[in-house]
């Protein structure tokens, strides 16, 4: 039985496991395959990265810092991107991007801890 290549469809001529005519068949394809993932990966994290370093910019003392709400969404911070959430004993939610979390304190009010 003869086995096709997966990307050009030629013939392939070889080990049996083979999948691929060559280097080139087989990265094009993986290629074709990982960019349609990768476009979604690549604007989230570019987003996540986004958020960080707006956090990122919170002056912090001993670690921790604070910054109105505004300030945050005026340098395009998304509230709803983040990588981990912390919950406290007292039942507090830290929301972390990375290492760099931030507390609701009020309305308008967070604070900014760094995880050390």
């Amino acid at each position: 039985m003869e086995k096709q290549c997966l990307c050009c469809q030629e013939i392939i001529i070889g080990r049996s496991d083979k999948k691929f005519c060559g280097d080139a068949c087989r990265n094009d394809y993986h290629n074709k395959v990982n960019s349609q993932n990768g476009r979604l990966f690549r604007k989230v994290n570019n987003e996540l990265k986004r958020n960080y370093l707006i956090l990122n910019r919170v002056r912090l003392v001993e670690g921790k810092g604070k910054v109105t709400k505004v300030a945050l969404i005026n340098q395009g911070f998304q509230f709803d991107l983040f990588t981990s959430v912390y919950q406290t004993k007292k039942g507090s939610e830290y929301h972390f991007v990375y290492d760099l979390g931030y507390l609701k304190l009020g309305e308008d009010l967070y604070m900014v801890v760094k995880k050390y």
